[in-house]
C-alpha cells in the first residue's frame, strides 16, 4: 500500500441506498481534509447521484457502468456486498478499505436478543469511519447535501409566510416502520387543533397513495393546510423542502437522514428498528419515539411486510397523543 502522502485519487463505493449515502458524507468530508489535493471520486447507482451532486469533497460522482479504465491508489469500499467487492476486483486499484457491517452481532440481537452492541451508542457513520483507520481522523463532520438553487427556490415558492411547517415523512420500505397511517393523520389533526401550522408529507411516488389517505382521514379544517407532495417532488427539491422546515417527524427512512444534513429537529418513530443498529440522525438535534421494553423487539434488522406476532406493538403503543404534544411544544418554541 502507498504512503498517505503519496495518495492522488481515491475511490469511494456506496450504490445505496438514500441513507446510507447520506450517512456516508461526513467519511467524504474527512477524507477530504486528510487528503485535500486527491481527485475523490464517489460511485453509487444512478438513482442516488443527485445525492451527492455539489458536494464541496467529492471530485465527480460515477456509476459502476463507467468506472472502467480508471485507476485509484485506494478505494474505501462502505457497502462492502458482493457486487462492490466484485467492482473493485475489475478495477486497477493500490488497496482497498473496507466498511465491516458486523452482521452478525445483528443476528444475534434480532433471533436471540443477545446484545453485544454494548451499552453505549456508536452511530454507523462512526463504524464507516473505522474504514479509513490510520488514514484520516476522527469522523466528525455532519451528513451534507448541497440543493441547487433551482431546488431552494422550488421550496422558498411552497412553504411561502410565516407559519410553522412540519414536514412529515411517513413512509419507509418495509411495513414494521412505518407507523400506521391512521395514527399519523391522528398526529396532524391534534397539532393543527392546538396552532397554526403548514404540514407537508414528504415521499416517494410509492407513497403516493398513502399520501391521499392520510389527507383523506383529516377534519376540513385541518385538511386545507396540508398538502402532500409524495410522488410529486424530486429527490433533491424534497431535501429542500426539509431544510425549510421548522420540525420533522419520521419513520425511520432515507428522509430522516436527508433532514438531518440540514440540522433540522428530527422526531424519530422507531418499529421494529433498533439504536443499536446505528442509523439514529447523525449530527442534529433528535427525540426518539419507540415502545421500549417489547421482547419481540427487534424482529429484524432490516424491517418487515408484517407484524410476526400480530399486534404490531412496536408503533401502535407511541400513541399519537403523546407524539403531538411533543411537536406542538417544539413548535411553540422555534417561532418564539
Amino acid at each position: 500500500m502507498k504512503a498517505a502522502s503519496e495518495i492522488r485519487s481515491i475511490l469511494v463505493v456506496r450504490l445505496s441506498s438514500i441513507g446510507d449515502i447520506v450517512l456516508t458524507t461526513p467519511v467524504v468530508q474527512e477524507l477530504r481534509r486528510a487528503f485535500p489535493g486527491a481527485r475523490i471520486d464517489f460511485c453509487t447507482k444512478a438513482p442516488f447521484i443527485p445525492l451527492l451532486a455539489g458536494n464541496p469533497a467529492i471530485s465527480s460522482v460515477c456509476t459502476p457502468e463507467n468506472l472502467m479504465g480508471i485507476a485509484y491508489d485506494l478505494a474505501v469500499d462502505l457497502q462492502n456486498n458482493r457486487r462492490s467487492r466484485a467492482l473493485l476486483r475489475g478495477l486497477d486499484i493500490g488497496s482497498v478499505r473496507q466498511y465491516r457491517k458486523r452482521n452478525w452481532k445483528k443476528l444475534l440481537l434480532v433471533r436471540f436478543k443477545l446484545n453485544l452492541f454494548g451499552d453505549g451508542y456508536r452511530s454507523v457513520v462512526q463504524r464507516y469511519g473505522e474504514a479509513l483507520d490510520g488514514l484520516a481522523g476522527t469522523v466528525d463532520a455532519p451528513c451534507v447535501l448541497v440543493p441547487s438553487r433551482e431546488d431552494r427556490d422550488f421550496a422558498l415558492g411552497t412553504l411561502k409566510g410565516s407559519v410553522p411547517v412540519l414536514a412529515v415523512c411517513f413512509g419507509a420500505n418495509h411495513l414494521t416502520k412505518r407507523y400506521p397511517e391512521e395514527r399519523f393523520a391522528a398526529v396532524i389533526e391534534r397539532v393543527g387543533s392546538k396552532m397554526p401550522v403548514r404540514v407537508i408529507l414528504l415521499g416517494g411516488k410509492e407513497d403516493i397513495a398513502g399520501g391521499e389517505r392520510i389527507v383523506a382521514l383529516l377534519p376540513p379544517a385541518v385538511r386545507s393546510r396540508v398538502r402532500s407532495m409524495a410522488g410529486v417532488t424530486t429527490l433533491m427539491q424534497s431535501a429542500a423542502l426539509l431544510e425549510r422546515s421548522d420540525l420533522v417527524l419520521c419513520n425511520d427512512t432515507g428522509l430522516m437522514h436527508m433532514a438531518s444534513a440540514f440540522g433540522r429537529k428530527v422526531l424519530v418513530l422507531f418499529g421494529s428498528s433498533v439504536k443499536e443498529f446505528g442509523f439514529l440522525p447523525w449530527g442534529t438535534p433528535f427525540e426518539l419515539f419507540e415502545a421500549e421494553g417489547l421482547a419481540c423487539r427487534p424482529c429484524s434488522h432490516i424491517g418487515r411486510d408484517s407484524c410476526p406476532k400480530g399486534h404490531f406493538h412496536c408503533m401502535n403503543d407511541i400513541t399519537p397523543e403523546r407524539v403531538a404534544s411533543r411537536i406542538v411544544e417544539l413548535l411553540r418554541q422555534c417561532r418564539q
